[in-house]
């Protein structure tokens, strides 16, 4: 998984991993979730994917616009 530059001090994303459809979070706690265009939607995948590349504004966006739609709890 990539590291989150966490630009801003206090997120709650350690890491990620973006795949072609998906893209797979590591939040500070160790949990590592699947989001995906089928159960996420492709524009929230997306948006997410370029938060994660940024470094900032990820955990936010989960929070505020993905809530628990992910397709599933890898760990």
């Amino acid at each position: 998984m990539r590291r989150y530059k966490n630009l801003s001090g206090n997120s709650g994303v350690r890491a990620y991993e973006p795949a072609a459809d998906s893209i797979d979070v590591e939040f500070a706690g160790g949990a590592v979730y699947r989001y995906d265009y089928a159960t996420t939607g492709r524009h929230e995948v997306e948006t997410m994917k370029a938060l994660a590349k940024a470094g900032e504004g990820l955990s936010t966006f989960i929070s505020q616009h993905v809530g628990d739609a992910y397709a599933e709890k890898i760990r």
